[in-house]
């Protein structure tokens, strides 16, 4: 992080209130096309897989991979996922990451005397970090805290917001101070307010036989190379079961949404449910610690895709306990993290 004094933005054009201590809180999420169509799916996936933080492979044979045939066929099926999650109000993920940003702006305002933006951005698709940044300093955002909505970390998705954020602002004369949170795997905050909602889902539909924390997956080779990914989901999950004082056999912590051929970081979700559904155990819930906000890998691959594969295999009764998105305990927890990080430039109850 940068620290020393504090520099204003450049704002061509306009004076530059030297006095202006605003401050900007940047929640970013991964993203969402357009539209649940093929072109604005295409579009979106051509953005989110040329990330070479997202896919480390050469890049000449990775591009041939992508627009010689991935691009191709992959589109069309992802559209019509989309179609099943798709709302009158637009995105799912769109939608709950604007509402966690308005109801953090709201306690934020209510908690501090200085002057906090909050705005959420999108890392692939609509809106763009590099629109969001712009529209902060022309806000005259002084000091700027970036808040991936990651609770574990990974370099395919907070360093490649980091990457995203340094892109934009290395092209201006004059840049804010800047503070990145890295991840929030074992905040205290964030773990009751995961405690919470699953305890408030029992008190409403009853326990299952078994809970499983499904984390979203990437290749088995990132966390050998060093990615902490995977120890920070096993510490999230054993956290949380001892929070809600689950032995050893009532819970399991597994990985969803690999793609390709290569091996990813198991147990597999999909694999654990059929193995689950075939031994006879008749009732499953499902708990996403890892998605801050329901998006298609949470309300179509979840609850529809792997609710029919527990189904098909024996099993009686699955459900999916939604994301904690802009529930109140959520708010709290982001807020309670985003103040004790901006100790020192803010003022606050």
């Amino acid at each position: 992080m940068f620290r020393g004094k504090v520099l204003a933005f450049e704002n061509p054009g306009q004076p530059v209130n030297s006095n202006n201590t605003a401050i900007g809180v940047l929640l970013v999420n991964l993203g969402t096309p357009d539209a649940p169509d093929t072109a604005a799916v295409r579009r979106y996936l051509a953005e989110f897989l040329r990330d070479p933080r997202v896919v480390e492979a050469p890049r000449w044979l990775w591009w041939f991979a992508l627009h010689g045939f991935i691009l191709r066929v992959r589109p069309s099926r992802v559209a019509k996922s989309y179609q099943t999650v798709w709302t009158e109000a637009g995105s799912p993920l769109l939608v709950i990451s604007r509402q966690q940003a308005e109801r953090l702006q709201t306690v934020l305002d209510c908690r501090c005397s200085t002057s906090v933006h909050v705005a959420m951005a999108m890392r692939y698709g609509n809106p763009s970090i590099e629109s969001v940044l712009q529209s902060l300093r022309d806000k005259g955002v002084q000091k700027l805290l970036v808040l991936p909505m990651y609770p574990q970390y990974s370099a395919t998705t907070t360093a490649s917001v980091n990457d995203a954020v340094f892109a934009e602002i290395k092209r201006w004369r004059q840049v804010p101070e800047i503070r990145l949170i890295r991840d929030y795997h074992d905040d205290a905050g964030y773990l009751n307010a995961l405690k919470l909602s699953i305890e408030a889902y029992w008190q409403q539909y009853g326990r299952a036989d078994r809970l499983l924390m499904s984390f979203h997956g990437i290749p088995k080779r990132y966390c050998t190379a060093g990615d902490p990914y995977q120890k920070e989901c096993l510490a999230s999950g054993q956290l949380l079961a001892a929070s809600l004082g689950l032995r050893e056999d009532e819970f399991a912590i597994t990985f969803q949404s690999r793609f390709g051929r290569e091996e990813w970081l198991k147990p597999y979700t999909d694999h654990t449910l059929k193995e689950w559904g075939a031994r006879g155990i008749k009732s499953v819930q499902v708990v996403c610690p890892g998605f801050s906000a329901d998006c298609l890998e949470t309300l179509e691959e979840i609850s529809e895709q792997d609710r029919d594969i527990f189904l098909s295999a024996g099993g009686e009764n699955f459900s999916y306990i939604p994301a904690l998105n802009a529930s109140e305990s959520h708010i709290d927890a982001l807020a309670g993290l985003v103040l004790r990080h901006m100790q020192g430039w803010v003022d606050c109850q």
